[in-house]
């Protein structure tokens, strides 16, 4: 490559970092071409009662590493290094969690008032079984972000999945969607409130979940963000409670 070509690229300017965390929306922008961005959570904590049996879930260093590929796609795996699952009084279970893999195409132009993307994934079991069910699942999201007036953005979340029956002989569809609400609250701070939902029709009994969530995320310069969140359980088959921090840094 040319030391002018070189020039010309350094000079360009990137935009602020864009990052899928916090919340559980997918944003529709892709880490530019050529950049590697992490994004990391540096703890998480789940409680969900059942019956009268009180689990709680933490994970450690959730992170999501991504390649770009063009200016309007990327490449991204997921890890979970250590989770631990214990239940009050009972067994604990810990371990390194299931694999994701990723690819994100954006639909439009940056500058587009409506975005859309597509984000085709597939899970690999990497997970020990007592942490996870062993079995390969995919599935394919489609992020669709609104620009609304003074900054705010508004982002539905439509997915579905390809996910093993509890049994483990068959497969069946997981419906997922949510509405988020974003926008400044101070400079450099952006509050986000979402509606999440998820139904899991397995044979064996459809999970119905649903959770109101509350995020922050503040910028602490072009390529770092840090974040934390909150999310309640509005189901029975929901986590009562979820809160995590992160944060995330492109290269």
């Amino acid at each position: 490559m040319s030391p002018i070509l070189l020039l010309a690229m350094a000079a360009v300017e990137l935009p602020p970092i864009c990052a899928d965390r916090p919340a559980k929306a997918n944003g529709t922008c892709t880490v530019p071409a050529g950049h590697v961005q992490v994004e990391a959570g540096l703890v998480g904590w789940s409680l969900v009662k059942v019956a009268g049996t009180r689990t709680t879930v933490l994970t450690l260093a959730p992170t999501t590493i991504k390649y770009g590929l063009t200016s309007s796609s990327d490449l991204e795996v997921a890890v979970t290094p250590f989770a631990k699952l214990q239940v009050k009084h009972g067994a604990s279970v810990s371990g390194f969690g299931d694999t994701l893999l990723r690819y994100k195409r954006r639909l439009t132009t940056e500058a587009a008032p409506v975005q859309v993307a597509l984000i085709p994934f597939v899970k690999v079991p990497t997970a020990r079984h007592a942490m996870g069910n062993g079995k390969v699942e995919g599935g394919l999201a489609v992020p669709i972000s609104f620009s609304l007036p003074k900054g705010v953005t508004m982002t539905l979340g439509p997915e579905a999945d390809l996910l093993a029956d509890a049994d483990g002989h068959g497969r069946h569809l997981g419906i997922i969607n949510l509405v988020n609400i974003a926008g400044p609250v101070a400079p450099r701070l952006t509050l986000a409130g979402e509606l999440w939902s998820n139904f899991n029709v397995d044979p064996a009994g459809t999970a119905r979940q649903a959770s109101a969530d509350a995020s922050l995320a503040y910028a602490v310069s072009s390529n770092m963000q840090l974040d934390a969140g909150a999310n309640v359980g509005l189901t029975s088959d929901t986590p009562d409670l979820e809160l995590y921090g992160g944060l995330s840094v492109r290269l």
